[in-house]
């Protein structure tokens, strides 16, 4: 079973683009996508409709154009849930949540914590009730696996000038210890389990700046599995070869 997860940063622009396409033909049973900034109504057909995928929508309902989570599965859910029950939280469309009958998976576009203290108060927040909710899902024997823009780099090794950003929201210590908590908790990041030691891997790029072109980046996209999956993670990678957005996507394999 192969899923993707990207940020799309605008779901109507990317799907204009060549790499939509590349996407599209990888041959993932589930994908998630995340700032869509887009609601299904706004959607062409050939993107709210895909063949052989059911496909699910949450946007914003407090900012146009903001936010918004997609998830496309050609493995139809036993359910389908939008948000964790809060309300300040579930106004920004940012979760979606596939239950099927072995795991969950989350789709989520977690907050950035820019624009100031309030905002980064929000995403900590967030962090803190998502963390709980996922918690309360797995208690009951459901195994997790949760994927999106995390809005934070991990480790020093997670994005290519650490010691700049020490100071910038994305790589507080605050920011990064919610990440520890949730390793500490018996999740695993897929991609640093399998690729333990590699280096210059990354998912974002200033657009601005021309930063891919150089390979300076940060790695803030992330699978997220609970321990009862371990032993079923067979792949982690990223696509930095597929454009369209300032993150590329990335992805899992599961037996």
């Amino acid at each position: 079973m192969r899923l993707l997860s990207w940020n799309v940063n605008g779901l109507r622009a990317v799907a204009e683009k060549d790499g939509w396409e590349d996407f599209i033909n990888a041959s993932s049973d589930i994908f998630c996508l995340q700032e869509t900034k887009a609601r299904s109504e706004q959607l062409s057909e050939n993107v709210r409709e895909i063949p052989g995928y059911e496909s699910y929508f949450s946007s914003s309902k407090v900012k146009k154009g903001y936010s918004g989570v997609a998830l496309y599965t050609k493995i139809k859910p036993e359910y389908v849930e939008y948000g964790i029950g809060i309300e300040k939280f579930d106004i920004e469309g940012r979760i979606i949540s596939a239950f099927f009958k072995d795991f969950v998976v989350l789709g989520v576009y977690f907050p950035n914590g820019g624009m100031g203290p309030d905002r980064l108060a929000y995403k900590l927040d967030f962090y803190d009730a998502f963390l709980e909710y996922i918690e309360k899902l797995r208690s009951s024997g459901t195994p997790i696996i949760f994927c999106g823009d995390i809005n934070t780099a991990h480790e020093e090794m997670d994005l290519a000038r650490p010691k700049e950003n020490e100071k910038n929201t994305g790589f507080l210590p605050e920011e990064r210890a919610w990440l520890d908590e949730v390793i500490a908790h018996g999740y695993l990041d897929t991609f640093r389990h399998i690729n333990p030691e590699k280096r210059d891997a990354y998912s974002y790029w200033d657009m601005k700046t021309r930063a891919r072109d150089r390979n300076v980046g940060w790695r803030i996209d992330y699978f997220f599995i609970s321990s009862e999956l371990e032993g079923r993670l067979k792949k982690a990678f990223i696509l930095p070869n597929i454009f369209g957005s300032d993150h590329c996507p990335i992805g899992i394999e599961l037996l």
